[in-house]
């Protein structure tokens, strides 16, 4: 959506449970509403937890999001800690038909025969993502509602999509930091994105296996479409997300350190909020302690993101090389296999234009940080949810909690991608920054 709005609030009012607690807004340059930022300023706290929402939300949404996670600390927490609460609002994308667990049933896409439409609010949220793309988005809709049996159909399409997404196919072929869904053969995109959206229902069911097709000719392909115009909105929202990260909260908690010295920062991200909080770890200064804790819940960014060295390219690290050494504990990667975001779509709209290796299924070399944790960092361990929460998760350096006896409930197409309102995550929260009885 293109406008968040600029308010924010204490416990009172604001519909969140817990306090003191604050909205910190950001707008999609990185630019935060100042006055939410005098009232983090002004929190009387010791410990402040900073929690960036993802992909799949709106103002609303992220809120209640923020009042059910938040609920448990208050219990977990010793009692020398007094904890202030933070809600990071950044542009993101609601659709609506993608049931979150515990909000709200299941919208459109449960519903046979209207899987491919564009339910009216989801219509409404893209509309505000791309202001002044009526026109185009208009076209896009009648083509879901129609399902045309047509190539020329899907051809039109993918143009429009490409075109919502700032690309076109020459530059996408070109750049290899495109992904590969926006340069293929749409209808080859389609069929696999189709097959995907097949996979990800089994998975959710407890059906998948091998031998899964689709039917229904070319009209069997509108699914795919769909998941087409979606992955386009993760495209921009991806990017939008690490700028909001370096740009946005990142200067603006160094700026609240430097005023308040003594605060200690526990950043938590879900989904492209994991890449914010991370991304906002680049505008730390060298030396300075104050994020005391990073905790990824099903983070939506690549699993080599902190490796010093690539495996597949020794010449090269990744996006996040080394910053898990700028926080001043853990930076905690909750991951499970229940999550068919992750799991299913997010490698598949991570490859690059040109990958030999074909659009459909899971690659290591583009596996999400939120589907099987860390990789590539020497000496990070790996433990279960229970021995984490028994033992504690260690003091610093990275590590990866397999949260998939918890985040695991969630329909098609995400899966358990937002099972995340658990006070078992909770707990690892309060052991990675040390704020426990």
């Amino acid at each position: 959506m293109a406008d968040v709005g600029g308010g924010f609030g204490f416990a009172t009012g604001s519909g969140i449970g817990v306090g003191p607690y604050a909205e910190l807004t950001f707008d999609s340059e990185g630019d935060v509403d100042r006055a939410s930022q005098g009232a983090v300023s002004r929190m009387e706290a010791t410990d402040v937890l900073v929690f960036a929402h993802g992909w799949n939300s709106d103002r609303s949404t992220a809120n209640r999001l923020y009042d059910r996670f938040f609920a448990p600390f208050p219990a977990l927490v010793g009692s020398g800690v007094r904890l202030g609460y933070v809600g990071v609002v950044w542009p993101s994308m609601r659709f609506s038909d993608e049931p979150i667990p515990d909000f709200e049933a299941p919208g459109a896409l449960a519903e046979p025969g209207r899987g491919c439409t564009l339910d009216p609010l989801t219509r409404q949220a893209l509309g505000e993502f791309w202001p002044g793309r009526r026109a185009e988005l208009d076209r896009l809709a009648e083509l879901l509602a129609e399902q045309p049996e047509s190539a020329a159909a899907f051809i039109e399409f993918g143009a429009l999509v490409r075109e919502l997404a700032g690309l076109d196919a020459v530059h996408a072929v070109a750049a290899p930091a495109v992904p590969a869904i926006f340069a293929e053969d749409v209808l080859e995109v389609c069929r696999a994105l189709s097959l995907a959206l097949a996979r990800a229902g089994a998975a959710a069911a407890g059906t998948e296996g091998p031998g899964l097709t689709v039917g229904g000719g070319l009209r069997g392909l509108w699914g795919g479409a769909k998941e087409l115009l979606r992955q386009a909105t993760y495209y921009k929202m991806k990017k939008r997300a690490g700028v909001v990260g370096e740009r946005g909260l990142g200067p603006v908690l160094a700026e609240l350190a430097a005023g308040r010295p003594a605060l200690r920062f526990h950043l938590i991200g879900h989904s492209f909020g994991a890449r914010v909080v991370s991304f906002s770890l680049r505008a730390v200064p060298d030396g300075a302690r104050y994020v005391r804790s990073v905790t990824l819940l099903q983070g939506a960014f690549s699993h080599y993101a902190f490796a010093d060295r690539l495996p597949h390219d020794r010449g090269r690290g990744g996006a996040l090389r080394g910053l898990h050494r700028k926080v001043d504990g853990p930076v905690v990667a909750c991951h499970s296999p229940h999550d068919s975001a992750l799991k299913v779509f997010y490698p598949l709209a991570s490859r690059m234009a040109g990958d030999s290796a074909g659009l459909l299924g899971f690659d290591e070399r583009w596996g999400a940080i939120g589907h099987d944790g860390v990789r590539a960092v020497p000496g990070a361990p790996r433990l279960s949810l229970d021995t984490a929460l028994r033992e504690g998760v260690p003091t610093a350096g990275c590590v990866s909690v397999d949260a998939g006896s918890v985040v695991r409930r969630g329909g098609a197409p995400s899966g358990a991608h937002s099972d995340i309102c658990h006070e078992e995550l909770a707990r690892v929260v309060v052991s990675a920054g040390r704020m426990g009885r």
